[in-house]
């Protein structure tokens, strides 16, 4: 039975996390954190990888700059989803995320899901919708829980 209470102290993790945010374009706040046992073990927002500028250093979005349409093109950018943020940082420091949890500020997208099944992560807690039809078949498929945060 999950304690109620936890997802709510883990959601607001997720959304402080979230404000961490480097993208100069989005004014969305996406934070992730991986849980297993009441206890934190990874987290992650949107961000430039390790040791590249952000687009907030840099002074703009690569994406505006090119007219990139929102939602296609995913690979043209500098930050890196929150998601998968949090999956590379428990992998760096050699931490299993298998059967864990994953709070995340917005439902994650296809290729974020495509991530956390191949992770082991077993369920995703999320505030936010996000209209990704695949995202859900993949999830539905995978046997993952996923609950909308309320």
């Amino acid at each position: 039975m999950i304690d109620k209470k936890w997802d709510t102290r883990f959601m607001q993790m997720a959304e402080l996390v979230g404000t961490w945010k480097s993208c100069y374009k989005s004014n969305r706040q996406v934070g992730a954190i991986i849980v297993r046992d009441k206890r934190v073990i990874a987290t992650g927002y949107n961000g430039a990888p390790a040791g590249i500028k952000s687009c907030m250093e840099k002074g703009e979005c690569i994406r505006l700059k090119n007219n990139v349409p929102s939602g296609t093109r995913q690979e043209f950018c500098y930050a890196i989803h929150a998601e998968q943020n949090a999956i590379v940082q428990a992998a760096k420091l050699g931490i299993s995320v298998e059967g864990a949890t994953m709070y995340v500020t917005h439902q994650p997208c296809s290729i974020c899901t495509k991530f956390i099944i191949n992770a082991g992560i077993k369920r995703i807690v999320y505030k936010e919708p996000y209209p990704d039809e695949f995202a859900m078949k993949l999830i539905k498929e995978s046997g993952i829980i996923l609950e909308q945060y309320k």
